[in-house]
C-alpha cells in the first residue's frame, strides 16, 4: 500500500494558502507523523474526539426525536465540511485545514441548539456568560482528555486560529500586555474568558482576520445550513414551496425546475431546486474570491490576514439573497410556534438543569464533581456549564427525567 506524500500535495497550493510546513505549530512540542501532513493529524483528532461524536445527538434545529432525517450537528458538519473542500481545492487553498475547521466548527454548542445556548448564556450571565464558539476553543484545548501528555487535542495554531475567529477579528488591535485586562471590558465588548485565557499561553492573533480556509469554511456553513433548512422546513411542512416564491433568488431556481420537470414530485422538486442554489452560491463566492485575490494582490497567507476585511466573500447581488432567505427562514421557521414550543421547552431543561446542579453539585457525576469550587461559586457554574454544554438532545431530557421526576429510575435502577 502507498501513502500520498503530503508535501507533495502542497506543492500544489497558492501561495496564500496555509502551507503546512510553515505552520506555526502547536502548544506541546510533539513529533510529528511522516504520512500525515499537520493539518491532517488535526483533523483525525478531531474526528476521534468524544465532542465530535456527540454531534450526532445534537440538533441543528430540530429535537433529536423528532424525526430521522431532519439534520444534526453531525451531519451539517458533514455537509459543511463537503462544501468547504470542494471550494477550497478550486482556490488553491488547503483542504485538509478547511475540512477541521468544518469539522469542529460546532463541537462547543450545546444541546437542542440556539435554544438550548441562549438558556445557558443567560443563566451563566452572573459567571461570565456563554459562547458556543470559544466554548468550542475550550473543547479542544481543554476539556478533552485523551492524550498523556496534555489536556485538549494540541491542535496547529492555524486550526486554533480558525476556530477563535473565523467570522472576523475578535479584538482591536492592542499590545500583548494588554489582552488580559479585556476581560475587564463592559459586556458587549468583553472577549469570552474561554478565549482570553487560551490567548493569553498562545497567542492567536484575535486582532487579525483568520486564514483564506477559516473564512471559506465560515462561509461554506451559511451555504450548508440555509439550504438545508429550507429542505428540513418543506420536510416538517412549517412553510411551503409557494412561499419561497417571496424570496428574490431562491423561488425563481424552484420555479425554473418545475418549468423543466413539470410532473415532479415536491421531495425531487425541493433536491433538485437546493443543489442548484447551492451550485449557484458556490459558484459565485469562487469567482468573487478569486477576483478580490486578483485586486488586493494576496501574494501570502499573512496577506489574508492582515488585509482589513474579508477575503473570501459572496458578490453583493449573492449576500443580498443570502440576507432575504435568513429573513425568511427567521420568519417562518425559526419563530414558527411549533419550533418556539420545543425551544421553550429546551430553555427550562437547560436552565433547571443548571440550578439543580450549581446548588447541589454533590449530584454530579464523581469526575465533574471532584472538579467544583462549592455551591454557588463560579468554579462550580463553570463546571456545571461544561457538563450541560456537553450533553447530547437525549442526553438532557434523560438527565432531566432522572433529576426531577420522583418515579425515573436513578443510575443505580438502570
Amino acid at each position: 500500500m502507498t501513502t500520498e506524500n503530503p508535501l507533495i500535495r502542497e506543492q500544489s497550493l497558492a501561495p496564500y494558502a496555509c502551507q503546512p510546513s510553515a505552520s506555526r505549530g502547536r502548544l506541546y512540542k510533539e513529533e510529528e507523523s511522516n504520512t500525515r501532513s499537520v493539518f491532517q493529524r488535526d483533523r483525525d483528532r478531531v474526528i476521534h474526539s468524544t465532542a465530535f461524536r456527540r454531534l450526532e445527538y445534537k440538533t441543528q434545529v430540530f429535537v433529536n426525536h423528532e424525526g430521522d432525517h431532519y439534520r444534526t450537528r453531525l451531519t451539517h458538519s458533514l455537509e459543511v465540511s463537503q462544501l468547504a473542500r470542494g471550494m477550497c481545492r478550486t482556490l488553491a487553498l488547503n483542504e485538509d485545514l478547511a475540512e477541521t475547521l468544518a469539522l469542529a466548527h460546532d463541537l462547543g454548542h450545546t444541546p437542542f441548539g440556539h435554544a438550548g445556548e441562549d438558556a445557558l448564556g443567560e443563566v451563566m450571565a452572573p459567571f461570565g456568560g456563554f459562547d458556543h464558539n470559544a466554548h468550542t476553543l475550550r473543547i479542544l484545548t481543554s476539556l478533552e482528555h485523551r492524550y498523556a501528555g496534555f489536556d485538549g487535542l494540541n491542535l496547529t495554531w492555524e486550526t486554533l486560529e480558525g476556530v477563535a475567529k473565523h467570522n472576523g477579528p475578535l479584538i482591536k488591535r492592542v499590545p500583548a500586555s494588554l489582552i488580559s485586562k479585556l476581560i475587564h471590558r463592559k459586556p458587549e465588548e468583553k472577549l469570552p474568558r474561554a478565549l482570553q485565557e487560551y490567548n493569553a499561553k498562545h497567542d492567536l492573533e484575535l486582532h487579525t482576520f483568520a486564514s483564506a480556509e477559516a473564512q471559506v469554511a465560515s462561509l461554506a456553513d451559511d451555504i450548508a445550513y440555509n439550504n438545508h433548512d429550507i429542505d428540513d422546513g418543506l420536510r416538517a411542512g412549517l412553510f411551503t414551496v409557494e412561499q419561497l416564491n417571496e424570496v428574490a433568488g431562491i423561488g425563481s431556481v424552484f420555479r425554473e425546475v418545475r418549468k423543466l420537470y413539470p410532473e415532479i414530485d415536491e421531495q425531487r422538486l425541493t433536491h433538485e431546486a437546493i443543489r442548484r442554489i447551492i451550485n449557484r452560491m458556490v459558484t459565485d463566492l469562487i469567482t468573487t474570491t478569486r477576483h478580490n485575490i486578483e485586486r488586493e494582490g494576496i501574494e501570502t497567507a499573512d496577506d489574508v490576514r492582515n488585509l482589513g476585511k474579508p477575503l473570501v466573500a459572496f458578490s453583493p447581488a449573492m449576500q443580498e439573497v443570502n440576507r432575504d432567505l435568513k429573513a425568511f427562514l427567521m420568519a417562518n421557521m425559526y419563530r414558527h410556534y411549533k419550533v418556539n414550543r420545543m425551544a421553550s421547552k429546551a430553555r427550562r431543561v437547560i436552565k433547571d438543569l443548571f440550578q439543580f446542579f450549581l446548588a447541589e453539585p454533590q449530584c454530579l457525576p464523581p469526575s465533574w464533581n471532584a472538579l467544583v469550587g462549592g455551591s454557588g461559586t463560579a468554579i462550580t457554574a463553570t463546571v456545571v456549564a461544561d457538563f450541560i454544554a456537553g450533553m447530547t438532545d437525549r442526553f438532557a431530557l434523560d438527565e432531566y427525567r432522572r433529576v426531577f421526576d420522583v418515579q425515573a429510575r436513578s443510575w443505580l435502577g438502570k
